[in-house]
């Protein structure tokens, strides 16, 4: 905290707090949620389950408690299980409890296919849906540039066909943070800066539309409740809306599939 506060000068913020009774937290409009156990180099998000669940039975309601109107950003993996835990243990409506889901993965995405293509980020268009890891789904159906459709200029796109082998480019995006944590330890500036892009959304009842994670049961064929990443529009209320994208039937089996394998994980969840 020391070190936050000496920085005071150059931030925006009047006040920097820290404690370990939640009474500080007291009447927050937005809570993110990052603790958990560290993910260990070649592990899983799903291995991490478990332990985070008797983590967050802890920390979810003491949140509730002091900030019962809030929105809770869920960031610690597996996010999207996570997530849905959260939501059970907060009794808070769905569209208020939100996690950081595939904001990232679609970040890493347009940054390597950007950087591809020989353009900057914010250039190129494009979706990681599902779940925040292995079974991620790339909408190349969606990818375009200035309009102009990736897949209707190479149909074979994102699939083992591709002479260019876009493919690899998502399973670098599944990779990334893997090899960050075996570079470094950890993962920290890139999903920093992504949560910060969320909250300012809600913050500023800016009505963005983010990969989040969110409620998806009775979308695309779901029917478990599950929560997982799809177009949200955001503002100060949480999850305004979610958009129906169009997607092609390949690319809504893999979201079934991502869904599959993750209530797989959450219907042997204990204590919840």
């Amino acid at each position: 905290m020391m070190d936050l506060q000496h920085g005071s000068l150059f931030l925006k913020t009047p006040k920097i707090v820290a404690d370990k009774d939640y009474s500080v937290t007291a009447n927050s409009r937005i809570v993110v949620v990052t603790a958990g156990v560290r993910q260990q180099e070649g592990e899983s998000r799903l291995n991490l389950v478990q332990r985070n669940v008797n983590i967050f039975k802890h920390i979810v309601p003491q949140i509730v408690r002091y900030s019962p109107d809030c929105i809770i950003i869920v960031v610690s993996n597996p996010v999207d299980v996570l997530t849905y835990v959260t939501w059970k243990l907060s009794g808070l409506p769905k569209h208020r409890v939100i996690g950081s889901g595939t904001n990232l993965d679609s970040a890493r995405f347009r940054f390597l296919m950007a950087d591809k293509l020989g353009i900057h980020p914010s250039s190129f268009n494009g979706w990681i849906l599902g779940e925040h890891g292995d079974t991620s789904v790339p909408v190349w159906s969606g990818t375009n540039v200035a309009g102009v459709n990736l897949q209707t200029l190479n149909p074979d796109i994102g699939t083992d066909a591709d002479e260019e082998n876009w493919k690899e480019t998502h399973k670098m995006v599944v990779d990334s943070a893997y090899e960050v944590i075996k570079l470094k330890g950890y993962t920290n500036w890139a999903i920093g800066l992504s949560v910060a892009d969320l909250t300012e959304s809600l913050m500023r009842n800016m009505n963005r539309i983010h990969p989040v994670s969110t409620m998806v049961e009775g979308m695309y064929g779901i029917s478990d409740e599950v929560y997982l990443s799809l177009p949200c529009v955001l503002n100060n209320g949480g999850v305004a809306s979610v958009i129906n994208m169009t997607l092609t039937d390949d690319e809504v089996a893999q979201l079934q599939d991502s869904a599959n394998t993750l209530w797989d994980i959450q219907k042997d969840l204990q204590d919840i």
